[in-house]
């Protein structure tokens, strides 16, 4: 087999690493389940490749992200559940549907036309997804948060869960406020540790101080995951700054200690 640009080349690939007679051990005994981690994982390093600029690797890591989609496809397909063509159809059909100000008729191709119709047609489609898992036996999704995926990253379905709540007016109407809730948030958490309470307590309040600091990000228009990512940037780069210099200088960080490494920290900041 030689590799190539045609999608039903690595459709092919999968179907042959799965196949139980022939294919790979390893792939063969995956499950919807083992696999679902990698592919929130080459999510994130397809990010990691934009938030680089490098675009040879986002080349790289798309077709990651790719055969993540193709490896699921696949499972189902074994299963008789669904396969790749249908997952192609679901999505061309969606985007279809939800642009008729571009792909619809004459009449329907307005800004205002769309945002009208945008409503409708999201009410549509959960109408038809609540009738598809009520067939399939999967019960009816009730309240305002189920939309928010249960597996969605953390940090991000904190900010999703408050936007919903926010919708129907449960939310604070100042940044002030929930900086005052932060503000309580670790005093609780402090009084636990202080207390001697188990890591169960502390890891619910430290939880909860992490929800109000997503809820500070959101009131402030700022993506929290995106800052602390150029917050894990910025470490990087002035823990490198510190590493390079204890080696220029022949020195190991425990021969360095804790003042040393801290003295070179305040030179990182300066240069940044």
């Amino acid at each position: 087999m030689q590799p190539g640009r045609d999608i039903t080349i690595l459709l092919d690939i999968m179907a042959r690493l799965r196949d139980p007679e022939t294919g790979c051990a390893w792939d063969v005994e995956q499950t919807f389940r083992t696999i679902a981690p990698y592919t929130i994982e080459e999510a994130y390093e397809v990010a990691d490749a934009i938030e680089r600029g490098d675009r040879p690797d986002l080349c790289d890591e798309l077709g990651d992200l790719l055969l993540q989609v193709v490896y699921h496809a696949r499972m189902a397909e074994e299963e008789g559940s669904f396969a790749f063509p249908d997952v192609v159809q679901a999505i061309t059909t969606k985007m279809i549907r939800r642009h008729p100000h571009v792909f619809g008729p004459e009449e329907t191709r307005s800004a205002v036309m769309a945002k009208g119709l945008w409503s409708k047609i999201k009410a549509e489609e959960k109408a038809e997804k609540r009738a598809r898992r009520e067939a399939a036996g999967l019960g009816e999704e009730d309240g305002l948060l189920a939309e928010v995926p249960a597996g969605m990253p953390s940090l991000f379905a904190a900010v999703k869960l408050q936007d919903k709540a926010g919708t129907v007016g449960f939310d604070w109407n100042d940044p002030k406020a929930v900086i005052a809730k932060i503000r309580e948030e670790l005093d609780e958490m402090e009084a636990e540790i202080e207390a001697g309470s188990g890591a169960s307590a502390v890891e619910g309040e430290l939880g909860d101080v992490l929800f109000a600091l997503a809820n500070l990000a959101r009131h402030l228009k700022v993506d929290p995951d995106a800052a602390l990512r150029s917050t894990n940037q910025k470490f990087r780069k002035r823990f490198g700054y510190i590493e390079r210099s204890l080696k220029a200088r022949g020195q190991t960080f425990a021969e360095a200690g804790l003042e040393a490494m801290e003295a070179l920290w305040q030179e990182a900041k300066t240069a940044d």
